[in-house]
């Protein structure tokens, strides 16, 4: 079964490095502003500094509650090596209602 959420978001960054990605994601879910991170490699092609970049990275994608949006993105920024990390976040629309119940009970425990 599937349900509507308002409450629950994707939040995403990216990192150039793994090992400071599951860090990153680790901390994250240590702290209770996610429920779990999914980290994988990407290629990111991007303007940076007045020049078209294309780099090898790895995104990670938070499942968490919208009220927690602020405190991630902050909690991303301060633990971040870029200088402008990425912070993005996308509206959980549907889903199945056990998992999504389960992002706001562990993310609750903060």
């Amino acid at each position: 079964m599937t349900t509507n959420n308002s409450d629950l978001l994707v939040m995403t960054t990216t990192h150039d490095d793994e090992a400071k990605a599951r860090t990153l994601a680790a901390d994250v879910v240590r702290a209770r502003l996610a429920a779990c991170a999914q980290v994988y490699r990407i290629r990111s092609v991007y303007w940076w500094e007045g020049e078209v970049q294309d780099a090898a990275e790895w995104r990670i994608d938070f499942k968490t509650r919208a009220e927690l949006a602020d405190p991630l993105t902050g909690f991303i920024s301060e633990h971040h090596d870029y200088a402008t990390p990425e912070v993005v976040a996308v509206p959980v629309a549907t889903g199945s209602a056990a998992y999504l119940e389960w992002v706001r009970a562990e993310t609750a425990k903060r």
